[in-house]
């Protein structure tokens, strides 16, 4: 089988070339788009490559007598060319870069000594040393390509790479040669849990003037932002002090055409019961340009945090996710509640703790059974997070007797009587109620 084992491909590597100043090897980006790059061997070695090969354009041949099946959906797909047969010589032919994956040290030397035959820079999985090119630790940041070498010492220059990804993430490192462009980006900061905003999300609010943030927002990632950085709190607490979302729209857009770049940050996901299209129009109206960034909503990761699949093979295909903040009777209120309780799946309930009661009897009058398992999540992925399990005939009593307040996740259905064990224990602190 033509499979280099990461075992063998993660060993650190003494180097006889090595210089006195360290690596020896010239660190160069290569223009590969439309040209063609062999691989030998088509296991998971060669399979983790072949990913950013594709994503550069090259014109990608793989030749393995086996080959995994991510690395077969690639050609099915066709993302690259693959040919289930052994390495030949003259393979390389009209080849501008190679690489020898095999897990057979004998075929890895016969495709790097034909690749120095045809002046093809190799690179050799198994000994890196004697190949004639080495695969840096690469990540891709604002449309820049970082790469590490550290002498073949890979887990090294793997680290290296993860750490100053995660320094530009943060923004404890920044790039100033451009500074932003003006215009609003609606962000997403995810259920609560900082760790949890999309890399993108971050690298943008680290660039922020000004920063308009919700109550739900991560507070940590206000905390890194720079003394400089204007923060307007637009917080919305629930049957409480509110600021109204004209202004909110308002600021955002004056903000933009003073020249700043305004980030809008939001708990969740800004398109789930967020008001971002509004925030988007407004914005879009007055001719300021504006960036949606999509954020981990809470109400998928707060279940799954509190160890609940939204959902579950042979158990349920559907879920919804409705918001609480007007009672079922209410005559703005759009969700058709007897049909929602005629459903089998999942029913996610978002600021629905000041009405529970009704939203149960809905539900209730609706035909669902008593004993559904119902489970509140409140202030989920944090370290207060707490979790109470009932059925949807009691939980309305224990939300009151226990004194659940919002924010909190409400989950009904089968799923929700699902028990975790320890990766609950773990993911909630003050364990469940």
């Amino acid at each position: 089988m033509q499979h280099t084992s990461d075992a063998a491909a993660a060993q650190p590597e003494s180097n006889p070339r090595t210089t006195p100043g360290g690596d020896p090897n010239y660190l160069v980006g290569l223009d590969l788009n439309g040209r063609r790059v062999v691989v030998v061997g088509g296991g998971t070695v060669a399979q983790r490559r072949l990913g950013l090969l594709i994503a550069s354009g090259a014109d990608v041949h793989v030749i393995s007598r086996e080959a995994t099946p991510a690395v077969e959906g690639m050609a099915t797909s066709g993302q690259i060319t693959l040919e289930l047969r052994e390495y030949r010589d003259g393979d390389l032919d009209g080849a501008w870069y190679a690489m020898a994956c095999t897990d057979e040290p004998a075929t890895n030397a016969a495709v790097v000594a034909e690749a120095t035959c045809r002046r093809v820079f190799c690179v050799r999985a198994d000994i890196a040393r004697e190949g004639t090119a080495v695969t840096p630790a690469t990540a891709r940041y604002d449309g820049m390509t970082l790469g590490v070498l550290a002498g073949g010492q890979h887990r090294r220059s793997a680290a290296l790479r993860t750490a100053f990804l995660e320094a530009l993430q943060s923004g404890v490192v920044t790039d100033d040669s451009a500074p932003p462009v003006p215009g609003v980006a609606l962000i997403g900061g995810g259920p609560g849990d900082p760790d949890l905003i999309t890399v993108r999300g971050r690298r943008l609010l680290a660039r922020a003037n000004l920063v308009v943030a919700d109550r739900l927002a991560p507070p940590e990632l206000l905390a890194e932002l720079g003394p400089d950085v204007e923060v307007v709190d637009a917080a919305k607490i629930p049957y409480g002090r509110a600021m109204a979302q004209e202004a909110i729209n308002t600021a955002l857009v004056e903000g933009a055409k003073a020249g700043k770049f305004v980030v809008r940050l939001k708990g969740g996901d800004p398109y789930v019961f967020g008001r971002g299209f509004e925030e988007l129009e407004a914005c879009v109206e007055a001719g300021v340009p504006v960036t949606v960034v999509p954020g981990v909503t809470s109400a998928i990761s707060v279940p799954a945090l509190a160890g609940i699949p939204v959902t579950h093979r042979g158990v349920t295909h559907e879920f919804v996710v409705v918001s609480g903040h007007v009672a079922p009777d209410h005559p703005d209120s759009l969700v058709d509640w007897p049909a929602l309780a005629r459903l089998r799946g999942t029913i996610v309930l978002l600021m629905a703790v000041e009405r529970i009661e009704q939203f149960a009897q809905a539900l209730l009058d609706g035909g669902r059974k008593a004993d559904t398992p119902a489970t509140v999540i409140q202030e989920g992925s944090l370290r207060t997070q707490r979790v109470l399990r009932a059925d949807l005939g009691t939980v309305a009593e224990r939300v009151r007797a226990e004194g659940i307040r919002p924010p909190a996740i409400i989950v009904i259905g089968p799923t929700a009587g699902f028990l975790a064990g320890a990766a609950e224990a773990e993911q909630s602190p003050a364990g469940a109620l």
